[in-house]
């Protein structure tokens, strides 16, 4: 689903982590000439660099290439931009200021333009460059970036059903059983969960329970908000 800059930002007010579901592009003309925005996920600088490298190949007659990425979310994110031969301030920072203020992470925009003839001016480029990169964002589906931990239990017999309805409530997910002199659980929670139900595991079993993180791992889904 797409939602627009105001729905994005109050979900990451709320600690939410989204990122651009796919790869999307629109094309913007501000007179004569054509501003090319493309957008895509990304999880390091050096796959934001290959993507604005990707876009260079793809239109190799155009004047400018712009790029901005984001990597992060909230307080923690490395950020670049570059103005690609355009004036000093006038397309880079403007895309930007954009992505900072779109509610996504993990994102890169490169904006091509084809120059028409016509100059635009400083003011004229920041609004081309910024209302392109507005432009594709708001094309952009929404994934939620989450941590999920992969956790091995085992638990007596005495306590299988209990445990089994209480991970239900909880939505884990790939939940796989295997029964011996113990049962053995192996199932994926959010890891903003793992305390908690970790807790509850321990209170329900009397402490008879062996709870084994195996790994976590970033995981990538619509969300429900989304």
């Amino acid at each position: 689903m797409k939602l627009n800059q105001q729905q994005r930002r109050a979900l990451r007010d709320q600690g939410i982590f989204l990122v651009p579901g796919e790869y999307t592009e629109t094309e913007i003309i501000v007179v004569n000439s054509r501003f090319i925005a493309a957008c895509s996920p990304v999880s390091s600088a050096e796959e934001a660099k290959e993507f604005h490298q990707s876009i260079r190949a793809a239109h190799p007659s155009a004047t400018h290439h712009v790029p901005a990425y984001l990597i992060g979310h909230g307080n923690s994110t490395l950020s670049y931009c570059s103005d690609d031969g355009e004036p000093g301030g006038s397309s880079g920072r403007p895309i930007l200021s954009v992505l900072q203020g779109s509610g996504f992470g993990d994102i890169a925009v490169v904006v091509t333009r084809y120059f028409g003839g016509t100059k635009l001016g400083i003011g004229g480029l920041v609004r081309a460059y910024s209302g392109a990169a507005k432009e594709v964002l708001d094309l952009t589906p929404c994934y939620q970036k989450v941590i999920v931990s992969e956790v091995n239990l085992t638990i007596p017999y005495s306590h299988y059903e209990p445990i089994k309805k209480f991970l239900e409530s909880t939505g884990a997910t790939n939940v796989q059983e295997e029964f011996s002199e113990i049962v053995t659980l192996t199932f994926n929670i959010l890891s903003e969960t793992e305390d908690q139900v970790q807790k509850t595991v321990a209170d329900l079993t009397h402490g008879t329970g062996a709870w084994t993180l195996e790994f976590r791992c970033y995981f990538y889904c619509p969300s429900e908000a989304c």
